[in-house]
């Protein structure tokens, strides 16, 4: 981290963007902030959000882990102000987040088990990822406002709005 200054409120807002939208393009940022070409949005990062940016292996954009906590978004996720519930309505997962969020019970089903959303991966997908790997799934899905967690004997999850409401994207890493 170099010179650590304050951000304007556009630059936090521009910053919450790259947090939100990652991985993303400089044409995403592009028309999120209306510049006119991905010059400017290079230019924009290179002098205003230096610090909290970088490009992963395939050149896309992400946020720091700094910038994340600067921001206070959660990563991946569009939506899910308090107008809407607090649902997002787009978030953009690994592929195991994905199949987790495809098979687990729907909000007003009953919730599930890690165990029983494991199976479920397993049947619907023929693989047997590690029940540690679900759970993780789980959770990061209700940090993103896509899961609720109901307790009973053990923690148990749905989904925290009809799937239909929820646009899953699947990235890379």
């Amino acid at each position: 981290m170099t010179e650590n200054r304050a951000l304007s409120e556009e630059a936090k807002e521009r910053l919450a963007d790259v947090v939100r939208l990652q991985p993303t393009k400089n044409k995403e940022l592009q028309e999120r902030w209306g510049m006119d070409s991905g010059s400017e949005v290079h230019q924009y990062l290179e002098s205003e959000l230096k610090d909290y940016y970088y490009r992963d292996d395939n050149s896309l954009i992400r946020a720091s882990d700094e910038a994340a906590d600067l921001v206070d978004v959660e990563p991946g996720v569009e939506g899910g102000d308090e107008a809407g519930g607090g649902v997002p309505s787009v978030i953009r997962v690994p592929k195991l987040e994905a199949r987790v969020f495809e098979v687990l019970a729907g909000p007003e089903e009953r919730s599930e088990s890690v165990v029983s959303v494991l199976n479920k991966v397993r049947d619907a997908f023929d693989e047997d990822p590690p029940v540690d790997d679900v759970r993780g799934a789980l959770q990061s899905l209700r940090r993103k406002g896509a899961v609720e967690v109901i307790y009973r004997t053990v923690p148990t999850f749905r989904l925290a709005a009809p799937r239909a409401e929820i646009d899953v994207e699947v990235t890379d890493s």
